[in-house]
């Protein structure tokens, strides 16, 4: 009788704990689509903070929040300041201060706040170069920036400016020479302290190229600034071949959760979707008795993964926007330069004074693409002497789309523009690109219902790093070149089935 009960017990034991691994939330990575690189991220209290590499496009540096690692939504841009293309930042609270370290124009700045959402200080040139600054204070408040290849150098206590002469005391993990690497480029340095030892934490084997060249290394020593011993498990992270969904994995920050689990985000290109950049990955991490971190066996980037702790929080989704919030949406970002001035709104439209002649010169307004296929209509008034835009831009010599002035519709196929529907245009109208894996059909309408479809259709599979250079990733532009204004109404953006 005993021996039956004990077994029922057990019965019913393995029946809960199957029931709960049923009732187990899980997701599925990427945590952010699109070209968000570089992740740094940390945690305050309950709340994650993260931010990543902004290029070429501003307002940058743009801040996501989370309570569970998995859900985000935008909080503020903290640059505001053209600096040129800006990588890899740090974002770091120290003492109740808000800092992000990040290098642009050959050289590297600080912004700094007093809460999150800003009011963010203007940059401030630490006058070093190198590039992916990583920050560090010991328990004496020394404070320290590590950058790439190895090189350390010593911060002011309000960790404004530099004081001392940067010094090379890491070397790096040796990679088998026959790995099919971009190169040894060691860079992304993020470190933090727990227990006895200091973590650093770098990328190496190069952002792009090969499949399997980009990959996390770690390396601990019980000084903020060496002697470091490599890490046993070597590299944490990295892709082992060119059939795994998500390539070039590298570039590793590690965070606790609020229950004392770890993870690491990082990011990579997904197979077959480069132009879509690199995008934010997240993995559990383990510790091992003697101290060392490591990726847990039976953990797949490409697979489900339980959900760390932490209450959910709305994401932040829809890239579409009717523009009556009467400011500049947070997925919107001007390519070089964001200058106010252009921008104004006016009874449920977003008006944008014409520049250049080219969408390349005209500083176009752009958002991310995040998804494999996707649809994107706007509808526009264009004022005499305008001409409006809705186009795929990866760089300002690397665009295509179609235009319309109050004449005619135009096409532009990798920077020429023509016009080829002649006296059709008019000066309200509504354009739509329909992107479905790669190949992209253009279409106008005097309604928004009936549309034509415009001869010219695009192949865009191309436009990404190995290929165009300059880190960047395809995105939608709006675009007013010429003179006078373009009025936008109702841009609509929304994932296609594949």
């Amino acid at each position: 009788m005993k021996k039956r009960l004990l077994c029922i017990l057990m019965l019913l034991s393995l029946f809960s704990h199957a029931q709960l691994e049923k009732k187990t939330e899980r997701y599925r990575n990427p945590i952010l689509a699109g070209n968000y690189a570089d992740p740094s991220i940390l945690r305050d209290g309950e709340m994650f903070y993260m931010v990543h590499s902004s290029f070429l496009f501003y307002p940058g540096l743009l801040i996501w929040q989370s309570r569970n690692l998995v859900d985000w939504k935008p909080v503020t841009h903290a640059l505001q300041k053209n600096l040129g293309a800006v990588w890899a930042p740090d974002l770091v609270k120290y003492k109740n201060k808000f800092y992000i370290y990040f290098p642009a124009n050959n050289t590297n700045y600080v912004v700094t706040a007093d809460s999150i959402g800003g009011p963010w200080s203007e940059p401030i040139d630490l006058k070093i170069g190198n590039i992916d600054p990583g920050h560090i204070a010991d328990e004496k408040g020394n404070r320290y920036l590590y950058f790439n290849d190895g090189y350390y150098a010593p911060l002011s206590a309000d960790g404004l400016s530099i004081t001392g002469k940067a010094q090379k005391v890491y070397e790096g993990w040796d990679i088998p020479r026959n790995w099919r690497i971009e190169c040894f480029c060691l860079e992304g340095p993020k470190l933090f302290k727990r227990g006895e030892y200091y973590y650093l934490t770098v990328a190496e084997g190069g952002t792009a190229g090969p499949a399997t060249s980009h990959m996390v290394v770690s390396a601990r020593s019980k000084s903020p600034l060496g002697p470091w011993e490599n890490s046993p498990y070597n590299p944490i992270i990295r892709t082992k071949d060119q059939k795994e969904t998500w390539w070039s994995k590298g570039h590793g920050t590690l965070v606790d959760d609020i229950q004392g689990k770890w993870w690491i985000v990082f990011h990579g290109y997904e197979n077959s979707y480069y132009n879509l950049g690199r995008q934010t990955l997240l993995e559990p991490i383990e510790w091992t008795k003697d101290g060392w971190f490591r990726s847990p066996e039976k953990i797949f980037t490409d697979q489900e993964i339980r959900m760390p702790a932490g209450k959910k929080i709305a994401p932040t989704t829809s890239l579409s926007d009717n523009f009556e919030n009467k400011k500049l949406g947070w997925q919107w970002q001007f390519f070089q330069e964001y200058d106010s001035s252009r921008i104004s709104f006016e009874k449920g439209a977003l008006v944008l004074k014409s520049k250049g002649n080219s969408v390349g010169n005209s500083l176009p307004m752009t958002l991310l693409t995040v998804d494999h296929s996707y649809e994107a209509t706007v509808e526009l008034e264009v004022e005499n002497g305008a001409t409006a835009a809705l186009v795929l831009f990866y760089n300002d010599r690397a665009y295509s789309g179609i235009g319309v002035d109050s004449s005619n519709y135009y096409g532009i196929l990798r920077g020429w523009q023509f016009s080829s529907d002649r006296n059709t245009g008019t000066n309200h109208t509504y354009l739509k690109l329909k992107n479905m894996d790669h190949t992209v059909d253009m279409f106008y309408s005097s309604d928004g219902i009936s549309w034509t479809k415009f001869q010219s259709s695009l192949e865009v599979s191309s436009l990404n790093h190995n290929v165009m250079g300059d880190f960047l990733s395809l995105r939608i532009g709006l675009v007013a070149m010429g003179n006078g204004r373009v009025k936008f109404h109702d841009f609509t953006y929304k994932a296609l089935p594949r």
